[in-house]
């Protein structure tokens, strides 16, 4: 099984990253929080990778750190109904520390927000999952890149994102906001720190 790609970035979307490796070119299925995280094309990344070969198609999906990739296999080996393409839908929503602390909380609701996923495969995330999350390292949250600054640490991702929620944000929103200041503050800052650059100081 191929676990990682390591070569040249070519393009990028927010879906789909093109990564030459001697002579050929990969096309790479990535959720939007991996998208967001990749540098600008011409620089050397390295994706943790799954693939799904099927009769017609050979389909490669990559993530900016293994547990994210890992959590991407969690969900489509063991949630009915929840394939690759709904899978990665549900990963461009929300952040792996997002996602997580939804699934350990039962919050149905914010679950339920992610595009076509309604409240039953919302209550079957946490059902199948709830026992099964929580592998997330601080220690290996890096981005794609050495031009890039590190993924916030889980606990300071999640408390950020939870005051921000109190001060009236929607889940995705205040997750969204979270991720934009760690990219541009590194993954370093602190929860305060974060917290500011979202509102803007």
């Amino acid at each position: 099984m191929i676990t990682s790609i390591q070569g040249l970035l070519t393009a990028a979307t927010p879906l789909h990253a093109i990564i030459e490796l001697n002579g050929f070119g990969y096309e790479v299925n990535v959720p939007v929080t991996t998208a967001e995280r990749l540098p600008a094309p011409g620089v050397n990344v390295k994706l943790h990778t799954h693939v799904i070969y099927r009769e017609d198609a050979q389909t490669l999906y990559g993530f900016a750190v293994p547990e994210e990739r890992d959590f991407f296999r969690l969900m489509i080996e063991n949630v009915t109904g929840v394939g690759p393409k709904m899978a990665l839908t549900i990963m461009s929503k929300l952040s792996l520390p997002s996602l997580e602390g939804a699934i350990r909380a039962g919050d149905i609701a914010t679950l339920a927000k992610c595009p076509g996923i309604g409240k039953k495969t919302a209550e079957r995330l946490v059902v199948e999952l709830k026992t099964k999350v929580g592998g997330y390292s601080a220690a290996s949250a890096s981005t794609t890149s050495d031009a890039e600054g590190a993924a916030p640490a889980p606990n300071a991702h999640r408390d950020a994102v939870s005051a921000l929620i109190a001060l009236g944000f929607k889940a995705a929103d205040a997750d969204q906001a979270i991720r934009r200041s760690a990219l541009a503050l590194g993954g370093a800052a602190s929860t305060e720190a974060l917290i500011k650059k979202a509102l803007g100081g």
